[in-house]
Parts: structure tokens; sequence; C-alpha cells
């Protein structure tokens, strides 16, 4: 339950700093940051597998850089569903979503990865 809520709160720092190197993308600050990680949580585990299924002809096509797109979409979905989180289009919703990505994964490799292992 712990580790639950430490990655809530990574992501949510993660989305604060990915609208503060992102031109575009707008957060109107933390308790909302905790929102959206929530949200984005939510379509990442529901609505995105059901698109990345539908998209797996273009995916294969594409050798998988479909899946950006599909991820920049999500990221911007939840922008569209949620006050105070802006996206200013296609562009700054792919690049946050890839470093959002990236930010969250390295934040969780760090914190959870097993102590000691070489």
């Amino acid at each position: 339950m712990a580790n639950m809520i430490l990655v809530w709160l990574v992501n949510a720092a993660s989305l604060l700093l990915v609208a503060d190197l992102i031109p575009g993308i707008e957060i109107a600050g933390f308790g909302r940051a905790m929102l959206i990680a929530l949200v984005l949580g939510f379509i990442n585990s529901v609505i995105r597998p059901v698109l990345q299924l539908l998209a797996l002809p273009i995916s294969v096509l594409t050798l998988g850089f479909f899946a950006l797109v599909i991820n920049g979409l999500m990221f911007g979905l939840a922008a569209y569903m949620l006050e105070g989180f802006s996206v200013a289009g296609f562009w700054p919703a792919f690049f946050g979503a890839l470093l959002y990505s990236a930010i969250t994964w390295a934040a969780n490799t760090l914190l959870f990865s097993p102590r000691g292992s070489a």
C-alpha cells in the first residue's frame, strides 16, 4: 500500500516536471497533478490496451512506433477530461507523454530496484 502511494506521488511530481519542461502543457498545482496521475493510470490500464489492439495492424507496419502516438493521444485525452490540465496540441502531448514515461520509469527504477544487485 505504501508503495502504491509513493508511486502515485512520484507520478504527480513527474507530471509537474513535464509541465515545466514542455511548452504547451500546464497543470494547476500538485493536487491537480495527483488527480491527473490517477486518471492517466486509469486511462493507461483500461483504454490504451483496447486502442493498441485496434491499432495493431498500423503498429506492425510502423514497427511499433505507433504506440508512441497512442501514448500521446492518451495524454491528450486526460487533458481533455480534466480541468486544470491543458495541452496545447498533439506535439506537446506526444513529447509530454514520452518525457513523462521516461521520468516515471527512471524514478520507479531508482526507488524500487533491488538493492545490492550488480
